[in-house]
């Protein structure tokens, strides 16, 4: 039919919602402004500069049954992991990235109408993926300090079934405290915390997981990435924690192959190479300390403490969109936020020890072309 009405099929909650806003592919980026790919300086995506692990590449390169459907069962990722995390088998999960097991957990739990806590400013997969799933999305501020407000999600407790919350939080890059976890626990929702920066919160991250809590709380979800400190963005390679009971729901509900061969090969070959990747995070983390101080000294700039591999910097007498459209004109790209809660806000990565000279001497110069 010609003039067939497409829309009208479709939810009318759908066609309201905005998009969630990605980032820019580097080979964009060069063809929109004229730059050499070679001369981006990419500080927007939080991906880890040093790309993946050589084992990971290498079992990517040597992989010949790209032809044949990966193992839906995930066997020989989830024992792998198993292994590195010591924990059961039956309680992982794997999938497209940290994003893909939001979405599982919000199809298996959430109906028309449920409520889900988000905690802004965080990340904005959690809203965006709960109003796709038909729920409701309960808002609960964090402070000033971008500490959670225990006593407003209490309140809000009865009218949900689960929380989302990053730790560390994208984009504020503060981490939850045991006494915060604690309370959350003893709430009657499940709790689903995004540790995709775990690795980046210094030489202890082990035992700044919660993963080991999963075995004594059946409404903890722990929700990890290989995007970040093994360097395998592009792959979409994630995984979640959780009880058996929630992780069988959502193996059955899963699509059959939502993991591809290549990413399994990787997180695979990357779980053999665990001491280089977690080098390469502590290199990354004392990079954003010594970024921090430089930023620190920019009158105009007032960045956040992070224990992840970005910082936020709140911009004082300076537009925010301004600073960002002339650090993209000399080639480095950061992220613009515009949120009620981070007005006049850029989020940058870490990259490496020498791309801080070059970002901190553009927005020196910047901050001199505006009188700053």
């Amino acid at each position: 039919m010609k003039d067939f009405d497409l829309r009208r099929l479709v939810r009318p909650d759908l066609l309201e919602l905005p998009g969630y806003v990605p980032i820019t592919p580097t080979d964009v980026l060069a063809e929109r402004y004229g730059i050499a790919p070679d001369e981006i300086l990419k500080l927007d995506g939080n991906e880890n500069p040093y790309g993946p692990s050589p084992k990971a590449l290498e079992a990517i390169a040597s992989e010949r049954r790209y032809h044949i459907y990966p193992d839906p069962d995930q066997r020989r990722v989830r024992d792998a992991l198993a292994r590195f995390l010591d924990v059961d088998a039956e309680r992982i999960v794997c999938g497209l990235g940290s994003d893909d097991l939001i979405d599982l957990i919000l199809r298996a739990l959430i109906g028309p109408g449920d409520g889900v806590v988000n905690c802004p400013p965080t990340f904005g997969m959690y809203p965006f993926s709960t109003e796709i799933a038909g729920g409701r999305v309960l808002e609960v501020p964090r402070r000033e300090d971008f500490a959670v407000d225990l006593g407003a999600i209490e309140r809000e407790a009865d009218r949900a079934k689960l929380i989302f919350l990053a730790s560390p939080n994208n984009p504020t890059g503060n981490r939850l405290t045991a006494h915060e976890v604690e309370r959350l626990l003893s709430l009657p929702l499940l709790v689903v915390i995004d540790e995709a920066y775990i690795e980046f919160a210094g030489r202890g991250h082990e035992r700044a997981s919660l993963v080991p809590l999963t075995l004594q709380h059946a409404n903890l979800v722990v929700l990890r990435t290989f995007s970040k400190w093994a360097g395998l963005a592009g792959l979409r390679a994630g995984y979640g924690v959780m009880s058996p009971t929630l992780a069988s729901i959502l193996m059955t509900i899963k699509q059959p192959y939502n993991l591809n061969v290549a990413a399994g090969d990787a997180m695979v070959a990357s779980l053999e190479d665990v001491p280089l990747l977690l080098e390469r995070c502590c290199a990354i983390a004392g990079t954003r300390e010594r970024m921090f101080a430089q930023l620190s000294d920019i009158p105009w700039l007032q960045p956040y403490p992070s224990e992840a591999n970005f910082i936020l910097c709140r911009l004082d007498g300076v537009d925010a969109v301004e600073a960002q459209r002339r650090l993209a004109k000399r080639g480095i790209f950061v992220r613009y936020f515009d949120t009620p809660a981070l007005r006049n806000h850029l989020r940058i990565s870490v990259g490496l020890e020498e791309h801080t000279p070059r970002l901190i001497a553009a927005l020196r110069e910047i901050g001199a072309e505006l009188g700053r």
